[in-house]
């Protein structure tokens, strides 16, 4: 018997920590994990300014449609220094202009009509019109942006806004990558009668960088204590390793012994799921060793399902498990009980409802299912059968077409 699913998941997350942090510049800084609290260092708007272009006016001279005779004008990184609305006059003004002294409102160009020196006012204007007030968005002092907010265009824009040119996140764990087999030659290669292309090393690398690792590729290591032992050991030195293959009960599955030797403490092997019951984990130090199926299909699976959110978890995300789903069956299912089934699925919006059917032959050698899939549907160990109309738990790995 293996853990269960959601124990060994807990298992690892439970024995990953955050890495140390690092300064980077912030074009360099989407996706990371913010290490340190930024405080606004001034106010936000840093002064009252128009919020379009238009004419600066007094509310009290615009109740209804009124001439306004015009007595200056305002571009935006311009200065308000001497201009002054007073009791029947307007200063035209570009978006982000100062506010000039006695103006309590901006008339948007579009309603308004210029004719000579002079601007009708088509409607009645209230104070505060599509003024930016000073300090309404962020006051100085005040938190920005807190530790743990993970970079995006938003959060990014703000620490440029207050001219932050590096800022401090959570570093990217170093993640080396390993596959094991006699049978296996490298991308590029010919393989012959019995060899395969090490494809798995391949994917694993885009999977660690698109979780925002950097992959370190060791090759492949063969069916012999000494080639594990030397490829084992390199991958040791990274933040993270991964490896493919030979964690079976064959006569060749040695990495899990080998590992052993090398001063890994194995916090489990075998996990009550299908695909990807032989996977272990264990840790040398604090460097966690993921050993994955050789199966791609299995490979894949394992990694979104628990190496995907340790990563995460290194990188200072809080959140590191995709939201479940509910989704209905299009058509029945089988799978045998005593074992959670990890099914490849396409998700599909139907009536606003996310529908779901078997991306194609659930046997683990059929590549094609995890191309044409773009969700996992989870069906738990303690049933056997579901019946279209059902609804089931998706992780969604894209976005379904609407």
């Amino acid at each position: 018997m293996g853990l269960a699913f959601e124990e060994a998941r807990t298992l690892i997350l439970e024995n990953i920590t955050a890495l140390g942090v690092e300064r980077v510049h912030l074009l360099n800084a989407a996706g990371r994990v913010l290490a340190e609290d930024v405080a606004a260092p001034w106010d936000l708007p840093r002064w009252d300014n128009s919020a379009m272009d238009g004419y600066a006016v007094r509310a009290a001279d615009c109740h209804g449609p009124h001439a306004l005779r015009v007595t200056g004008y305002l571009p935006a990184g311009g200065r308000a220094d001497g201009l002054e609305v007073t009791a029947g006059t307007a200063v035209k003004i570009m978006t982000g202009a100062p506010i000039p002294v006695g103006c309590d409102a901006v008339v948007p160009v579009e309603e308004t009509e210029a004719a000579g020196d002079e601007v009708l006012i088509k409607a009645a204007v209230a104070t505060g019109d599509h003024i930016r007030f000073h300090g309404e968005d962020v006051r100085v002092g005040s938190l920005a942006v807190p530790a743990g907010t993970v970079l995006g265009p938003p959060e990014i824009n703000m620490l440029a806004t207050f001219s932050q040119v590096f800022v401090t996140v959570i570093r990217r764990p170093r993640v080396a990558i390993l596959s094991t087999g006699d049978e296996l030659v490298e991308l590029g290669d010919t393989a012959g009668a019995g060899q395969i292309v090490n494809s798995n090393s391949l994917s694993l690398a885009i999977a660690v960088q698109e979780a925002g690792g950097e992959p370190l590729l060791l090759g492949i290591a063969r069916d012999n204590v000494a080639s594990l032992r030397e490829k084992l050991a390199q991958g040791l030195t990274a933040d993270a390793l991964i490896t493919s293959a030979g964690v079976s009960a064959g006569d060749c599955d040695l990495v899990r012994d080998v590992l052993a030797e090398l001063g890994v403490q194995q916090l489990f092997w075998k996990i009550d799921i299908k695909p990807g019951r032989p996977t272990a984990f264990g840790l040398k130090g604090k460097t966690p060793v993921f050993s994955l199926p050789g199966n791609p299909v299995s490979t894949m699976v394992t990694f979104e399902n628990f190496v995907r959110p340790a990563l995460l978890k290194m990188m200072g995300r809080r959140h590191v498990l995709r939201p479940l789903l509910r989704a209905t069956l299009r058509e029945p299912a089988q799978k045998k009980p005593g074992r959670v089934h990890f099914m490849r699925v396409t998700v599909t919006v139907e009536d606003g409802r996310l529908s779901v059917a078997s991306s194609g032959d659930q046997n683990t050698g059929i590549l094609q299912t995890m191309l044409r899939a773009n969700a996992i549907a989870i069906l738990p160990a303690d049933r056997a059968s579901f019946e279209a109309g059902e609804e089931v738990m998706v992780q969604l790995l894209d976005t379904p077409a609407l």
